[in-house]
């Protein structure tokens, strides 16, 4: 598995930084304020808890850098690894003060990145040797929603819409309001760019006729069984891009695939995948004070 292409520090700097004043308030880490000499140094280890995909190694090095950006940090692994229970991911080095008043919300980033990662290469893996790409939704956490995609491409899933001005994407609600398919699809062209794609949501095998016939970009076959999948495959024949979509998982995705389908997209990947479990360990080299005359 490759490295998704990193993010861009300009989209990441607000976020860690909103993250840590969340946690530092005004008056800072008080616990380790009071115990830790500030001359204190030391060393501690990224280490998996859990086999998975690690993603966010981005976020924790801005955590520690904007703290203090003396704390020296390497990686042993980049974003897209596969890591081993017992892994170590990354060491950090430098004032024990820093590392610790960072540690919380770099483990917080790492922890729900690499659990998306994780669940998505999982996913990935079970519909191996089938066309079928895994995408996303925009089901995502407020305001991580960038972060959130870019662990999905470190899993190896790749990204449907980022928000609402990507592309249309037509659903049953935007139907009742228009009245019919073609009346939605037909004001839809009309209002956008011919560089904007045109998807519809659809039920049933008859809607799905429909919406071939007023020539839609892609179709999501939403909650279709997998006969009905099949069927639909081959009404469209190469005419739209096909999209699965609904309460997937990865025992259901295999046969889901094998019907031919172009995307299956999983809200569940970014809305409830469970984090993986990695820790800060406790100082790997004894904290060395420094020693004044």
């Amino acid at each position: 598995m490759t490295s998704p292409p990193p993010l861009p520090g300009i989209a990441i700097e607000p976020i860690v930084r909103s993250a840590l004043l969340e946690d530092l308030g005004k008056a800072g880490d008080l616990t380790s304020d009071a115990i830790i000499p500030f001359d204190c140094k030391a060393t501690f280890a990224f280490r998996a808890r859990q086999s998975g995909v690690v993603a966010g190694l981005d976020l924790v090095a801005y955590a520690f850098m904007l703290v203090d950006p003396s704390i020296d940090i390497n990686f042993g692994r980049l974003d897209g690894s596969r890591i081993a229970a017992g892994e170590t991911i990354a060491r950090v080095s430098g004032p024990a003060r820093g590392m610790l008043a960072a540690e919380r919300t770099a483990l917080n980033f790492l922890c729900h990145l690499s659990g998306i990662a994780t669940a998505t290469a999982e996913i990935v893996e079970a519909v191996r040797g089938q066309k079928a790409r895994i995408v996303c939704t925009r089901k995502t956490t407020p305001g991580l929603r960038a972060l959130e995609k870019y662990a999905v491409r470190a899993g190896g899933g790749a990204n449907h819409r980022f928000g609402l001005d990507d592309a249309v994407l037509i659903k049953d609600k935007h139907i009742a309001i228009a009245g019919d398919i073609r009346t939605a699809i037909e004001r839809a062209r009309a209002a956008v760019g011919p560089m904007v794609k045109v998807e519809v949501e659809v039920d049933t095998l008859d809607q799905l006729e429909i919406a071939l016939g007023a020539g839609v970009d892609a179709v999501l076959l939403d909650n279709m069984s997998v006969k009905q999948l099949t069927r639909a495959v081959a009404m469209v024949d190469g005419r739209a891009t096909t999209e699965a979509s609904g309460r997937i998982t990865p025992a259901t995705a295999p046969a889901i695939a094998a019907t031919g389908v172009d995307l299956i997209s999983i809200g569940w990947l970014t809305h409830s995948a469970p984090i993986l479990d990695i820790g800060m360990d406790l100082p790997i080299e004894a904290c060395i004070q420094k020693h004044l005359n």
